[in-house]
């Protein structure tokens, strides 16, 4: 497996594993979204102490990077499901590491990366209400509107972005990338 090669120059392509990106979105850009998003749920949950869940792995870096502006208490939970292989969704849905704790009664904002399909929004929310939760909200970095398939609302996006391949900023290809502080988006070859 090829390691990123990262430019000197801090080029604005690179190679990860055996793909080329090109830097579609920076860092600035991102932080101001996560900014816009962190103000959003400051104002939702005001009043009410939500329960944050992570959708591992790639929510990490963006979850994170909320949190630490978020002015209200939250708790933290975690789930890790699985739908891509390479950089493609196999609209299969798969169940890696469940909830842990008890939701039941909670508010929760799920947590994510990016919203394609929306498959696996609907995955975790059904799971979610078999939990009997109070209710459920997203946040995300990314939002691909033309992908979406489903008809549940997704109430914090930081980006809208085209029905393109993404990597960096806790979205990988193939387990790297994740690291990146930018967006990068998929060359066609």
């Amino acid at each position: 497996m090829q390691a990123i090669q990262y430019g000197v120059n801090m080029m604005s392509t690179i190679t990860c594993d055996d793909r080329k990106f090109v830097k579609y979105i920076s860092e600035t850009e991102i932080d101001a979204a996560i900014e816009k998003v962190a103000a959003a749920v400051n104002a939702e949950y005001k009043n009410d102490i939500p329960t944050l869940l992570f959708v591992l792995n790639g929510s990490v870096i963006f979850g994170a990077d909320l949190m630490k502006r978020l002015d209200i208490q939250c708790k933290m939970s975690c789930v890790r499901v699985s739908s891509y292989v390479g950089t493609q969704s196999t609209e299969v849905v798969r169940n890696v590491v469940g909830l842990s704790g008890d939701l039941e009664g909670q508010r929760v904002l799920v947590i994510e990366d990016i919203i394609d399909t929306g498959n696996t929004y609907a995955y975790i929310n059904q799971i979610l209400k078999e939990a009997k939760v109070k209710d459920v909200k997203i946040a995300t970095l990314t939002y691909k509107p033309d992908s979406y398939r489903h008809s549940l609302p997704i109430d914090f996006v930081g980006l809208e972005i085209p029905d393109k391949f993404i990597l960096g900023r806790g979205m990988d290809y193939n387990g790297l990338g994740r690291n990146l502080r930018d967006i990068y988006q998929v060359v066609d070859e």
